[in-house]
């Protein structure tokens, strides 16, 4: 479902080649600095994955412009998204590094005729492309109460959260809903680098919506020294490496057929994990330059070694274009 609407929004590959057009580019980009505005706070996986990116995507723009990082956080990455799409600069000199849900959320507002609640409009973006396919699961502190995800049905779980519009807080509220579990939240905390911190500090006893890639380059301790379980899988098909564990997937406990495709759409945006996108105003040449720099990397062994010791896997599609709707 979630590949027939993508394909609905986002219909066209911005494709630009010939030399004049890459002289044209290298020309605008020389000596200049390109910012990426992630839209969640510093030391998450959103931020850790663009600071990657920004190490070595610039060797393959032609220009080599600098490249840095800046964060800003609030909504759920709508405000960053807001700031991209109606103040930044749209000259291809930003790009936005947005939570996922930013993005469904203006994709359904599209659907349902809601574009006036947020200030951006994910249809129009130029999609860059998506840095993983994500896979979220739920942890729970060892000694924690509940052992099991089908123990939430009957015990509660304190867990962390952030703000409205981000996984860690409405992916466990959605289970609550459609499942019946027992998560109490607490939410405010700017992003799971806090929150992982407030579970060693036993303020929380877990945490759900956090990336498996993320648990993987943030805490890449926990799961071998036994301090957390992973009590199920939050996403529609599940990860490999997670099944073998005996790890659950949450749509299985959906109370109603209805309620399992609730949680199968919302789940499918996982697969556009990291997306990066610009501005619909960006020229299309300086664009599809960015799309080129995404595949180039995605194959260089630079970037490769980079993601190694990161505890994470470059993953954007090879074939990934810049894409407007």
């Amino acid at each position: 479902m979630w590949c027939r609407l993508a394909c609905a929004v986002i219909v066209a590959a911005v494709s630009v080649d010939g030399a004049p057009a890459q002289e044209s580019v290298a020309q605008f980009y020389r000596a200049k600095q390109i910012t990426v505005i992630v839209g969640s706070s510093a030391g998450g996986g959103y931020d850790i994955y663009a600071r990657l990116l920004a190490r070595h995507m610039p060797r393959h723009i032609p220009g080599n412009p600098a490249m840095v990082v800046s964060n800003m956080t609030g909504a759920g990455s709508n405000a960053a998204a807001a700031h991209v799409y109606n103040v930044a600069p749209k000259d291809g000199t930003v790009i936005g590094a947005l939570q996922n849900s930013a993005v469904l959320e203006s994709l359904l507002d599209a659907l349902l005729g809601d574009t006036k609640r947020l200030r951006h409009d994910a249809t129009k973006f130029v999609h860059l492309g998506s840095a993983t396919i994500d896979h979220y699961v739920c942890i729970a502190r060892a000694d924690a109460a509940v052992k099991s995800f089908k123990d939430l049905f009957s015990q509660e779980l304190i867990i962390g959260a952030s703000q409205p519009g981000t996984s860690t807080r409405d992916f466990p509220a959605m289970l609550n809903n459609m499942t019946g579990t027992r998560f109490r939240l607490v939410s405010g905390y700017p992003g799971t680098r806090e929150i992982t911190l407030a579970i060693e500090k036993n303020e929380v006893k877990g945490l759900c919506g956090f990336s498996w890639s993320s648990l993987q380059a943030q805490r890449p301790d926990w799961i071998k020294s036994g301090f957390i379980r992973v009590l199920v899988q939050e996403h529609d098909k599940g990860h490999p490496d997670i099944s073998r564990m005996g790890v659950p997937l949450a749509v299985e406990f959906a109370k109603t057929p209805e309620h399992r495709r609730v949680m199968e759409l919302i789940y499918s945006s996982e697969t556009f994990g990291r997306p990066y996108m610009m501005s619909p105003a960006v020229p299309a040449e300086r664009a599809a330059a960015w799309g080129r720099s995404a595949r180039s990397r995605a194959r260089g062994r630079g970037g490769s070694r980079a993601a190694s010791s990161a505890s994470r896997s470059p993953t954007w599609p090879a074939s990934t274009r810049p894409r407007r709707s």
